[in-house]
């Protein structure tokens, strides 16, 4: 079994191009997880993360010539995660399926999405850090989560290492706050 912390550095020098398919299982077995989760924390969607990560592996599989040395392949795979992610809300289809959610929970059952997401949210604190805005939850999560630092984070959104700061002490304020008014 390959272990998920399983360097591909050579991804940066190989020449062959013949083995794709191989490293491409290589790749989802070690992050497809990552690549999931990511997902889902930004559209709070089981079937839309599935989907973003579907397309995140078909786009590493076209593009994996153009994968560049200046990022570990783990922050390559979470960019074009985001990517994807931020492509799939801007679509008709998401805001059609918004609102029909939204419709949905205003009716008498509980939705499925909100099923999901407190089943995926095992303790408070991600139930807290889900509820965020994005621009805080997603700094929480690739630096808790995914343990990315505070550059790569900064070139993954395109923002300053301040900037990245500044969302991270605001995001823990309001995590503070939540916590608090939980008790």
């Amino acid at each position: 079994m390959l272990d998920p912390q399983h360097n591909f550095d050579f991804l940066k020098y190989r020449l062959d191009p013949s083995d794709d398919k191989e490293l491409l299982n290589e790749l989802m077995t070690a992050y497809g997880k990552d690549v999931w989760n990511y997902a889902f924390s930004i559209t709070r969607k089981w079937d839309l993360a599935d989907d973003i990560t579907q397309e995140v592996f078909i786009k590493v599989f076209r593009n994996m010539h153009a994968f560049r040395r200046d990022a570990s392949v783990k922050t390559w795979l979470l960019t074009i995660t985001r990517n994807t992610a931020i492509d799939f809300k801007r679509s008709a289809f998401l805001r059609k399926v918004t609102l029909t959610d939204t419709y949905e929970e205003h009716g008498s059952r509980q939705s499925a999405e909100r099923e999901s997401l407190e089943q995926l949210a095992v303790n408070d604190l991600w139930k807290h850090v889900l509820q965020l805005p994005i621009k805080y939850r997603e700094v929480i999560i690739l630096f808790a989560h995914h343990q990315l630092s505070l550059k790569e984070i900064a070139q993954m959104l395109g923002v300053s290492e301040g900037t990245v700061k500044s969302r991270m002490f605001h995001a823990r304020q309001k995590l503070t706050k939540m916590k608090e008014a939980s008790l």
